[in-house]
């Protein structure tokens, strides 16, 4: 299933998906750069955070398989709150429960323990999206997940840099 720039060996489920542009960086206002003036967490803040993970599957970002987009990312920096919906690249795919932890992984190590982080499939794009959405939400499964350390390795590599 997953290819040779992925997790494992084998066919892969989609050889040829779409690839998009990357949005451009952010540009940091002064406001941002004073350290005096509290910096609320926005949706931007999030998608940047998330970006540039890496597909399992193809030697690609998240956000250049198209996978995140910034307008799916909701935020309540007052209400602690942060929902991401991600759209895997077919109705199929078996990489969807690893993305989503992926992207969990990365804003439970990223943001404040005062956030509660809604990580999700986007409605109607997966077959198997209410499966794959009650085991992102179910904690005690993730946290059983990142206990697996084959698994922890494959979730570290997803969210590594690519050289």
């Amino acid at each position: 299933m997953v290819g040779g720039g992925g997790a494992g060996g084998g066919l892969l489920e989609n050889a040829n998906p779409l690839i998009y542009e990357r949005s451009g960086e952010r540009p940091v206002t002064a406001g941002e750069e004073d350290e005096q003036v509290p910096d609320s967490i926005d949706a931007r803040e999030i998608f940047d955070l998330i970006r540039s993970i890496n597909d399992p599957e193809h030697p690609l970002t998240l956000e250049e398989l198209n996978v995140v987009e910034q307008v799916r990312v909701q935020v309540s920096d007052p209400e602690s709150t942060v929902a991401v919906a991600f759209t895997p690249t077919i109705p199929h795919c078996s990489m969807a429960t690893l993305i989503g932890l992926s992207i969990k992984v990365k804003l439970l190590r990223s943001l404040p323990q005062r956030f509660k982080m809604d990580v999700h499939i986007t409605p109607g794009t997966h077959a198997s999206e209410h499966a794959v959405n009650k085991q992102l939400a179910d904690k005690e499964r993730v946290a059983a997940a990142l206990e697996n350390t084959h698994l922890l390795e494959v979730v570290n590599q997803c969210l590594s840099a690519r050289s």
